[in-house]
């Protein structure tokens, strides 16, 4: 008999009843040290009080009067959002996947609203994830989240993830734009380097075609910058955000360019829930935070004492550990043994991590993280290793 819940997840046999800071708490009441995030969607860590008056308080008001009418707190949060980013508009939705849906039609409207419908295909890079609808797998290429769903939908144009030879040589006529994750996390947390970002962009203002960027999961301070592209210090046309946005409530957002908005008129696009009066106060709150003054230098510092740490980790443990990698509080062990029974164990230890593509372990902890946090969980990163190490 098939579960309630389709069973489409392999779910941990375990769960959590509350949350407050950096932990979670089973009904029992062990604690476990988050260093999962929920996949990097608790930025500012579980029951933080300023995010839960802001949903309470809005909670009296009212939730939902959809995008018929306007609504102010939407509007407050995508000025916000311009006044931090290069955008000059935002569209809001409830999801990473909606937001690169969002993008991906941006960027063919662009070209067709400039007399130029050929011009809709996108490149992408092996390895990506943008998400599970039918465009997005197509997006991201990967024959396991493809299969069954066919026929696959058609324009995307799939390179080698760094081969940058390769990346020109598929530009062509009907090439809309490029679209990459500054940080592919599904991936196994490959960050794309600076100068690679920067041709990337020569190239598509060369070509006049778009710069898409997915900021769903390394967006929102994870890398000590609001958003990873400023490491490299350019702007893209399109962006898509999601995840540490809400701060554990459902909102995403595709923020643009005037100019790559232009064909994204009234009736071309649209969400019953996005940008709904609860998700906006959450977002809200979480900019509150998140552009604080000394947050995002904070979360810097926390990503340097982790960096560190897992350093040492990796050269006390080298049959276990192969790499580390990534930036920010976006880090990625690249394992030598299989990284769900490095997970398993972790979990054991009462540590929460987050599995990833290439035998890669994710940490995404919350971004309010500290130097003790930091020190408990690689102790308990230490413990897994060896207990893995005792199986060899």
């Amino acid at each position: 008999m098939i579960a309630a819940v389709l069973p489409t997840y392999n779910r941990a046999k375990i769960s959590f009843e509350r949350g407050e800071g950096m932990r979670v708490f089973t009904p029992e009441g062990e604690a476990y040290l988050d260093f999962g995030g929920g996949v990097a969607v608790t930025s500012c860590g579980h029951a933080h009080p300023h995010l839960v008056k802001a949903l309470t308080d809005q909670a009296q008001k009212i939730w939902h009067t959809s995008n018929i009418y306007q609504m102010p707190g939407q509007e407050k949060l995508a000025q916000r959002l311009i006044d931090a980013t290069f955008a000059d508009t935002v569209f809001f939705t409830n999801s990473g996947a909606e937001a690169l849906e969002c993008s991906i039609k941006m960027a063919r409207k662009y070209h067709a609203a400039k007399g130029h419908p050929e011009r809709y295909r996108l490149i992408t890079f092996e390895g990506a994830f943008h998400g599970r609808t039918l465009a997005t797998i197509a997006a991201g290429g990967q024959a396991k989240y493809l299969e069954g769903f066919g026929p696959r939908v058609e324009g995307f144009d799939q390179i080698a993830f760094g081969d940058f030879e390769a990346l020109k040589a598929a530009i062509g006529p009907e090439t809309a734009g490029i679209l990459i994750e500054p940080i592919q996390g599904e991936g196994g947390v490959r960050p794309v380097p600076p100068e690679d970002l920067r041709a990337m962009r020569a190239l598509c203002d060369e070509h006049g075609i778009l710069l898409v960027l997915d900021e769903v999961q390394c967006g929102i301070g994870r890398t000590g910058k609001l958003f990873a592209h400023e490491w490299a210090g350019i702007t893209p046309d399109i962006m898509a955000v999601a995840k540490g946005i809400g701060g554990g409530f459902p909102l995403g957002a595709c923020l643009a360019t005037e100019n790559a908005a232009q064909g994204m008129t009234a009736g071309t696009h649209g969400s019953t829930y996005g940008g709904n009066p609860l998700a906006t106060a959450v977002g809200n709150a979480v900019l509150d935070v998140v552009l604080e003054k000394g947050f995002l230098d904070n979360v810097l510092q926390r990503s340097l004492v982790l960096k560190q740490k897992l350093a040492r980790l990796k050269d006390e443990h080298p049959t276990v550990i192969e790499d580390i990698r990534g930036s920010g509080l976006m880090m990625g062990i690249k394992c030598k043994v299989p990284n769900a029974d490095f997970q398993a164990k972790a979990l054991e230890h009462r540590l929460l991590t987050i599995a990833a593509g290439d035998s890669v372990i994710r940490l995404l902890p919350p971004l309010i993280a500290t130097d003790a946090d930091i020190t408990e969980a690689v102790n308990k990163l230490e413990m897994t290793c060896r207990s893995l190490e005792a199986k060899q």
